[in-house]
């Protein structure tokens, strides 16, 4: 007796076809989500060597955070909070200044339909000039 295997195919490709678009759209997920990553670090790392620029500590954490927000507004991640710290405690010639970022993205504002927010953080130490002078 032979069976009849008509239809058998696409009843299988309506089966599987939503597992692929979730997986389709998981694969979306995770490459916004690392797009937005990358750009927070790279907005951190801008800012930490605006700050090292600077003259004098308030000077470097207000250039932090001008550039902070100048390179997210740039690559369109838009922070439903915002945190930047400028940790001045070593700025003089030779020292360090480090900047840390915490951006928290809508997950909505990168996947659609999904609640919640995700917290993206970086971190970047930048060297300040040994052979500069004291006020910049």
């Amino acid at each position: 007796m032979v069976r009849d295997e008509d239809g058998s195919l696409s009843l299988e490709l309506v089966l599987v076809t939503p597992a692929l678009i979730l997986l389709l759209l998981f694969v979306v997920f995770a490459g916004r989500l690392g797009s937005a990553s990358a750009d927070v670090a790279q907005a951190t790392a801008q800012a930490a060597r605006a700050a090292s620029l600077q003259g004098q500590p308030g000077a470097a954490a207000a250039a932090a955070d001008a550039a902070v927000a100048d390179n997210l507004n740039a690559s369109g991640v838009d922070c439903a909070a915002l945190d930047v710290a400028v940790d001045t405690s070593a700025f003089a010639p030779g020292g360090t200044v480090t900047v840390r970022v915490r951006c928290s993205v809508a997950l909505a504002d990168i996947a659609g339909a999904l609640p919640g927010t995700r917290a993206l953080t970086a971190e970047s130490v930048q060297v300040i000039d040994t052979y500069r002078g004291e006020g910049g």
